[in-house]
């Protein structure tokens, strides 16, 4: 049985910090008085939105554990290419990497 792709959950928690700890911070530095707290309350409904969303996904991962059901988790949707792609991916990196590689660095 193919294993279900799922986000890791580190997307969920590397978003949440930047809200939380950046986002809300420069809104407060960055708006007026009125629309700060209008910004400041879209902050907050993004960030609760996104712990229910995680909160939905480990609902997800319970039942599919329960049902023995097999579960991937993905950092990108490179994996979730065809193996074709995935190598033509893989080339064109290389190709791009060979290019960023100037004679100073070579030398190094």
């Amino acid at each position: 049985m193919e294993p279900i792709s799922l986000p890791s959950h580190v997307h969920y928690e590397l978003l949440l910090q930047l809200l939380e700890r950046q986002t809300l911070f420069e809104v407060g530095q960055t708006c007026g008085l009125g629309q700060r707290s209008h910004q400041r309350d879209q902050v907050q409904q993004l960030i609760s939105t996104l712990r229910k969303a995680l909160a939905q996904q480990k609902q997800l991962e319970d039942e599919l554990h329960r049902l023995h059901i097999p579960i991937e988790y993905r950092w990108s949707l490179n994996g979730a290419m065809g193996e074709k792609a995935v190598g033509e991916k893989a080339v064109g990196e290389k190709a791009l990497e060979e290019q960023s590689v100037t004679p100073d660095t070579k030398a190094g």
